[in-house]
């Protein structure tokens, strides 16, 4: 076997005597293939995304206790995510809860987060979250602010709620850079709980409506989008499979074309508190619901304590750019990631890499992935990552 060393040897020696040269080429070993192109050579790129980060009172205690009793530390929590998270292209969270200002925070029913949750979700490894959802209205106006203002400066972008109307009309849609691809967020929510919105404020939560999510996608795509996502909080609580509103509006919104070209290329739910099935529809990929990342002990509508409000999957899915100009992006790779939020610990866990370190979390696991695959999604190639 000749080395790489002895090949590097053979042409300097050809070099200096060319005779020897035609002799030497003559016995040289064909030199081995070329590696295949990595991901970033071939511009495809990883988008993670996951569920509720939904602070209740004991997760704010747990917060203070992790910042040594002063201030507040939402970083131990999220660091089982991390190694997930942060070795994506670009990674979404969902930001459910409103932010307090100067001590003045709280839990169910209205929620007033630490400003701190911003910056651990930073630290983890997210590029942008989504904000709107039921409890955007919980502090009206101020509350809105108060948390882009603290997204903004962590360096975390934001889709779904706005400050001024300005704002609204300038950011309908986050871009966001992944690799090459310029990535389109946006966000609705279904309700916010009664509440209204801030006074002369209609723009201030984006409300979901059929008509004008597609007008946006397009609106997004026409500005030069290579990728749109669409972050839905919809859906009916503590319900495993999709209600059928989540069902019609999904097969309506992945039907939305302009031309041979999709308007929508990833659709991503919220809400339900529990983890849903993963769906292909129209060819595009639908999340029905990721399930709470972050959440304290859960009790469901019938007043009963229920650990499936701890349980989460993140999404993972592989973008790879089209073989000519205008053409969509498609997705090459779906995975889903199966998580457990520890309310006794305070922290997220990776499932597969708990099981793996001996942790007897096979069942939880598992009933995760049956949840998750519940609608054929494995038929369409998603598979349990890590």
């Amino acid at each position: 076997m000749i080395t790489r060393s002895r090949q590097v040897a053979l042409a300097l020696t050809a070099l200096l005597t060319a005779g020897a040269a035609c002799q030497a080429r003559d016995h040289e070993p064909p030199k081995p293939p070329a590696p295949a192109p990595s991901a970033a050579d071939t511009g495809a790129f990883t988008l993670v995304a996951s569920g509720d980060v939904l602070p209740h009172d004991s997760i704010i205690e747990r917060a203070r206790y992790d910042a040594g009793g002063t201030g507040y530390d939402f970083r131990p929590m999220l660091a089982g995510a991390r190694p997930v998270v942060a070795r994506a292209d670009l990674a979404l969270c969902h930001m459910e809860t409103v932010y307090g200002a100067n001590g003045d925070y709280s839990g169910y029913p209205l929620f007033k987060s630490p400003p701190e949750v911003a910056e651990a979700l930073a630290a983890t490894g997210y590029d942008g979250c989504s904000t709107a959802s039921n409890h955007s209205a919980d502090d009206g106006a101020d509350g809105i602010r108060r948390t882009l203002d603290a997204l903004d400066r962590a360096g975390v972008r934001h889709a779904g709620t706005a400050r001024t109307e300005a704002e609204a009309e300038a950011d309908m849609a986050t871009v966001l850079r992944a690799g090459r691809a310029q990535v389109a967020h946006l966000a609705y929510t279904l309700h916010t709980n009664g509440h209204p919105l801030p006074a002369d404020q209609p723009w201030a939560v984006g409300l979901i409506d059929e008509a004008r999510i597609v007008e946006d996608a397009r609106a997004a795509r026409k500005d030069g989008a290579d990728v749109v996502v669409v972050s839905m909080h919809w859906g009916t609580e503590w319900q495993d499979e999709p209600d059928q509103d989540q069902l019609a509006l999904a097969r309506s919104l992945t039907a939305a074309r302009t031309g041979d070209r999709p308007d929508i290329d990833l659709v991503l739910g919220t809400h339900a508190h529990v983890p849903q099935a993963y769906e292909k529809v129209n060819g595009t990929w639908v999340v029905y619901g990721m399930g709470d990342q972050i959440a304290g002990e859960m009790v469901n509508d019938e007043g009963v304590r229920d650990p499936r409000g701890n349980q989460s999957a993140i999404g993972r899915f592989t973008f790879a750019p089209p073989g000519r100009a205008g053409e969509r992006w498609k997705v090459t790779k779906a995975e889903f990631v199966p998580q457990l939020f520890d309310v006794d610990a305070g922290r997220v866990v990776n499932l597969n890499r708990a099981i793996d370190e001996g942790a007897d979390l096979r069942a939880v696991r598992d009933r995760i992935r049956d949840v998750v695959l519940s609608r054929g999604a494995a038929e369409d190639g998603l598979v349990m990552g890590r």
